[in-house]
C-alpha cells in the first residue's frame, strides 16, 4: 500500500511561481512512474506531467510545457511539480498519483493511488 500526501498549494499571482510536493510512504516508491494530474471546477480531471521510475523519462502536457517541471528524489520519496509562469487557466485542485507499471502515463487509468489533492490559485 501507497499512501500520498501533496504539500505546497497556495494563492499566487499570475505570473508566479509554486513547487509541490508529494511525499510517499512505503519501500516500492522508487518503482514507481509518477504523475501529476489537476482538476478545475466543473472539470474533468486532466494530465499534467510525469516521470518514469527512473526520473530519465518525463512527459507534460501541452499546456503547460516549458513552464513546468517534474521531478524525483526516490531517496526522499518525494516527487516535485515546479510550477513557473504561472496563469489564471492553471487553478485547480492538483493530485499526485503512482502508477506501479513504472513507465508513466498521461491515462488517469493507468495510476493505482492517489492523494488527496492541494489547492492552486492563480489570480489575475
Amino acid at each position: 500500500q501507497v499512501q500520498l500526501v501533496e504539500s505546497g498549494g497556495g494563492l499566487v499571482q499570475a505570473g508566479g511561481s509554486l513547487r509541490l510536493s508529494c511525499a510517499a510512504s512505503g519501500r516500492t516508491f522508487r518503482r514507481y512512474a509518477m504523475g501529476w494530474f489537476r482538476q478545475a471546477p466543473g472539470k474533468e480531471r486532466e494530465f499534467v506531467a510525469a516521470i518514469s521510475w527512473s526520473g530519465g523519462n518525463t512527459y507534460y502536457a501541452d499546456s503547460v510545457k516549458d513552464r513546468f517541471t517534474i521531478s524525483r528524489d526516490n531517496a526522499k520519496k518525494t516527487v516535485y511539480l515546479q510550477m513557473n509562469s504561472l496563469k489564471p487557466e492553471d487553478t485547480a485542485v492538483y493530485y499526485c498519483a503512482a502508477d506501479t507499471s513504472g513507465y508513466g502515463s498521461s491515462a488517469p487509468t493507468e495510476y493505482d493511488y492517489w492523494g488527496q489533492g492541494t489547492q492552486v490559485t492563480v489570480s489575475s
